[in-house]
């Protein structure tokens, strides 16, 4: 679904690209394939291409209108980006932002752009390009970026160490995507227990990336929890040891996965992954000590 609410918020989906990524088999560390076929017949075709073997996955981004704010979390990939890393969201050519105005919004319309991490795939459409250099896509809008990412990713911090993984898919992002909007002025750094509104709070889910922030969002009787990649599929709801290729501290990664369903089920919360195909958001349902996805979950509308 494109359009949900959340209490009195209105909760829009603005896609920028969807495709197959990656086999199960290369896409997850820890995968078996006895694991995963007991489940194949939910994921066809919503959230895995059975002819081609690869996981189906979205670029997307989610507006969160409160009625006297817009917020945006995390921004894709981005047009005209070099990406050596990840070739296949290097020189993209989306209408992101004509979908973007299709919802109802232009780009000045945002007051708040949240970024769960500095990922490739995450940072994108922070900037566009502009004479040659990057300015930023939303000209009104304060970026909340996560500081334990920072540390890492910062080519101007010589004490930044980032890892093995991340160096290899994330060449040239802080330069093109982060670094325009520091010299901006346009910059708050966040960190755990962060309020971006009342109501609205970022809280610690490292693993994937050192700084990773999720977005809790509380309103009367409901409650939304955006992700980012504590999960990038739903197979990880069955078997949460499962990281990600790209999940840099893989213990870590893994506790928090456990944490944010736990308190997915506890809350009846709306869970929202950055790349999750089908209606693109779930509910979790704990039973026998296991997680289980309820694809078609209540007010999701």
């Amino acid at each position: 679904m494109d359009r949900f609410r959340v209490g009195d918020m209105t909760l829009h989906r603005i896609e920028e690209w969807q495709g197959g990524f990656a086999p199960p088999s290369k896409m997850f560390r820890g995968f078996e394939e006895s694991r995963w076929q007991p489940h194949e017949h939910e994921l066809v075709p919503d959230y895995h291409q059975a002819e081609t073997g690869l996981i189906y996955g979205f670029l997307q981004s989610w507006l969160i209108d409160t009625g006297t704010e817009k917020i945006l979390f995390d921004t894709g990939a981005g047009n005209d980006k070099e990406r050596p890393g990840i070739p296949i969201f290097g020189g993209l050519q989306t209408d992101f932002l004509s979908r973007l105005r299709a919802a109802g919004f232009e780009p000045g319309d945002i007051d708040t752009v949240v970024c769960s991490h500095l990922h490739i795939d995450h940072v994108g459409w922070n900037t566009v390009r502009d004479e040659g250099g990057w300015k930023a896509t939303f000209p009104n809008a304060r970026y909340v970026l996560p500081l334990g990412d920072r540390a890492c990713w910062d080519p101007e911090d010589e004490t930044a160490e980032p890892s093995a993984v991340g160096k290899a898919v994330n060449a040239g992002v802080f330069e093109d995507s982060v670094r325009p909007l520091i010299d901006q002025d346009r910059v708050v750094w966040a960190e755990s227990g962060f309020e971006v509104r009342p109501g609205i709070d970022l809280f610690a889910v490292a693993g994937h990336t050192p700084g990773h922030l999720a977005m809790r969002v509380l309103a009367k009787d409901d409650a939304a929890l955006f992700v980012g990649d504590v999960l990038h599929h739903p197979i990880q709801i069955h078997n949460p040891d499962w990281n990600s290729q790209f999940c840099e501290d893989q213990d870590t990664a893994r506790e928090s996965r456990y944490s944010v369903l736990q308190e997915a089920a506890q809350r009846g919360a709306l869970l929202v992954p950055a790349h999750f195909g089908g209606v693109h958001a779930v509910r979790i349902a704990r039973e026998a000590g296991r997680f289980r996805p309820i694809y078609h979950p209540e007010r999701l509308s």
